[in-house]
């Protein structure tokens, strides 16, 4: 009985692989591989969205340090204590009386009375 199990399974075998049965299922097939074709297309697709995020990601990270350091470097420079040295060399100085206002009317009335040639 053991020796006919084997000869049974193998005539079994080659009914299922008969040609028929493979031109009967040829378009399964061909969706099967066509599926296969797609998943590893998404696959490396995935991929290569992942990496292109990834350097994204730093491109940005690089970007927010740099415009931090410009950030403090602008705070730094416009201190009064700082921009005082800068305009030490154009000959301008820090007020030591505070300012005043300008009245027009005030200067009109000067003006007045003083002839004009």
């Amino acid at each position: 009985m053991t020796e006919k199990q084997p000869k049974e399974s193998r005539r079994e075998w080659r009914r299922a692989l008969n040609y028929q049965w493979l031109v009967k299922n040829f378009r399964f097939f061909l969706f099967l591989g066509s599926l296969a074709v797609v998943y590893i297309y998404n696959g490396h697709y995935a991929d290569k969205t992942v990496r292109d995020i990834n350097k994204v990601n730093t491109e940005l990270k690089e970007l927010q340090f740099e415009y931090k350091i410009l950030k403090s470097e602008v705070m730094f420079r416009s201190k009064e204590s700082e921009l005082i040295k800068a305009v030490e060399p154009f000959g301008l100085k820090e007020l030591t009386s505070p300012p005043f206002v300008l009245d027009g009317k005030a200067l009109q009335k000067k003006s007045s009375g003083t002839v004009h040639k």
